[in-house]
């Protein structure tokens, strides 16, 4: 078994490979910008350190956000892509999971992401491995919370959110280990947008001719 992981979900591109066993190599770097460029040298990276190649990978594993328009739909075409060229099977990991599952708390939990316009993604915790609520996007005024929250919500609103924990990005890491142990709903590999992305394609456009 080689399983490829990767999620572009939040400023974090991270990818590893897993052999089943063990996580056998990593790579991370944190840049809201540039999803499209820092991806596929990512995996090249982790590949090369493991003495690896494309054609030895025997699953892939994505998460599927929530997250913003561009960057999750960097990760999420780059994975069925991959999936289907190598006729390998493609799963899907919410990116909220992976963070609880690395959560530095113990008890009930709340995991905040950016949305952009002043609002995050989250959802509620009540242990690292049990979602009971979410996914959503809101102001963090409208879940502000004393609870513990992990994520980088946290850190960008800590009136709403004022006990901050780590980690603040997830890692592949963490979303490989979770899909080979079978410790996290696994989904098809499709965004979780929550909402309609800024750029959509124009309706039809209406006539200047009125009637008369």
């Amino acid at each position: 078994m080689l399983l490829l992981a990767f999620d572009t979900a939040t400023p974090a591109i991270t990818v590893a490979l897993h052999d089943g066993a063990s996580v056998l190599a990593t790579s991370t770097v944190v840049d809201a910008m540039r999803h499209g460029e820092l991806l596929a040298p990512g995996i090249a990276a982790v590949l090369d350190e493991a003495g690896a190649h494309r054609g030895d990978l025997t699953e892939i594993a994505v998460g599927v956000g929530p997250g913003p328009f561009t960057g999750l739909r960097v990760g999420l075409t780059t994975a069925r892509t991959l999936g289907h060229v190598l006729d390998i099977p493609v799963r899907g990991v919410c990116t909220l999971d992976v963070l609880a599952a690395a959560a530095e708390v113990d008890g009930p939990f709340l995991v905040a992401t950016d949305a952009r316009r002043k609002e995050v993604y989250w959802a509620r915790y009540a242990d690292r491995h049990t979602r009971v609520d979410g996914p959503h996007v809101d102001r963090p005024a409208d879940v502000a919370t004393a609870d513990a929250v992990v994520g980088r919500g946290a850190l960008l609103y800590p009136d709403a959110f004022p006990k901050s924990v780590g980690p603040e990005n997830p890692s592949a890491a963490d979303l490989a280990t979770l899909a080979v142990s079978g410790g996290v709903s696994l989904l098809p590999p499709e965004p979780l947008y929550l909402r309609r992305p800024d750029a959509i394609e124009p309706g039809a456009r209406k006539s200047v001719l009125t009637a008369r």
